[in-house]
């Protein structure tokens, strides 16, 4: 299919640049039959039916974004996910410590060499291993992956959709704005979007309505942040995304769709996540991996209804 067939104007200042506040306050298109409808999203409980699953995802973003330097030039890297480290050793730290090797987009990335190293901040320095197209380049971290994660939260910052402006140094809300009620295993460098509108009450609005909910995860890469080129859907190369689905998700769907009731993903990381593990194996299984699935006009869906 024609990208082109996706486009329509947007004007800048119709974009939201922070949080409509609550955020189940936030606008609803329901889609009918005949007819679409602007609802608010505390009015969910209502669209739904008892015994209905919503399946969540509980990936938390990690402040991937990186502010360095390589030498006296200014660089830029979002980080989008974890990789093994180069076979020839590099990523080897002292008595054999594997340290933290991750991939990211660097910018810029044209001047970058393999072997260059990259300083953030007095405690935080990494090494060039590779680059790859599109700006992307592997970094080895001086630091193991726990330790990793722990300089992020201290100098990281929030990945945001470039759509989003912050001055230097980002927003200290974004932390909090960007991140969904259900965040819990940490991994992704990008929020899954539809579920930043669900808040407490209305959690509970939905449980007083018999609407059950259950969890998966997918790591949300940064990928997510890059424009479709292509000039045909078929052309358009998606980035791996790692997942989750445990048994205990499976198994509440499962039951779900023998009482006859719907299974509803929260967002494209759930449908992606439920569509690719039931694919791979033909039916739903409980499965962890990568998933590239790009979801187009004729997909055939196998696990939600629509």
């Amino acid at each position: 299919m024609r990208t082109e067939l996706f486009d329509f104007d947007l004007p800048a200042e119709l974009i939201a640049q922070h949080p409509v506040a609550p955020r189940d306050a936030a606008r609803l298109l329901v889609v009918g039959e005949r007819a679409c409808e602007d609802r608010l999203m505390r009015d969910l409980p209502a669209e739904l039916e008892p015994g209905d699953l919503l399946v969540l995802n509980d990936t938390r973003v990690i402040p991937a974004r990186l502010v360095g330097q390589r030498g006296e030039a200014t660089v830029e890297v979002t980080l989008h996910q974890p990789v093994a480290a180069a076979a020839d050793g590099a990523g080897a730290g002292p008595g054999n410590v594997r340290l933290a090797c991750w991939q990211g987009f660097a910018r810029p990335a044209r001047r970058l060499r393999v072997g260059d190293r990259l300083q953030f901040g007095p405690e935080l320095a990494a090494e060039v291993l590779a680059k790859g197209e599109g700006g992307e380049v592997t970094l080895a971290f001086a630091l193991a992956e726990a330790a990793l994660l722990e300089r992020l939260e201290a100098v990281g910052q929030m990945p945001l959709p470039p759509y989003i402006k912050r001055p230097p140094g980002g927003d200290p809300r974004d932390r909090q704005d960007y991140q969904t009620m259900f965040a819990e295993r940490a991994g992704a460098v990008a929020a899954p979007t539809a579920a930043l509108h669900f808040t407490a009450p209305l959690m509970s609005a939905l449980a007083e309505r018999g609407v059950k909910h259950a969890f998966l995860t997918l790591h949300v890469g940064a990928g997510t942040f890059l424009p479709v080129k292509a000039p045909d859907t078929a052309e358009h190369r998606m980035h791996g995304e790692r997942f989750e689905l445990g048994p205990e998700t499976v198994a509440a769907i499962e039951r779900t769709r023998a009482a006859g009731r719907r299974v509803v993903a929260v967002g494209t990381t759930v449908l992606r996540t439920l569509e690719s593990a039931a694919a791979a194996a033909g039916r739903l299984v409980p499965a962890a991996g990568e998933t590239r699935l790009f979801i187009t006009p004729g997909f055939r869906f196998r696990v939600v209804a629509c």
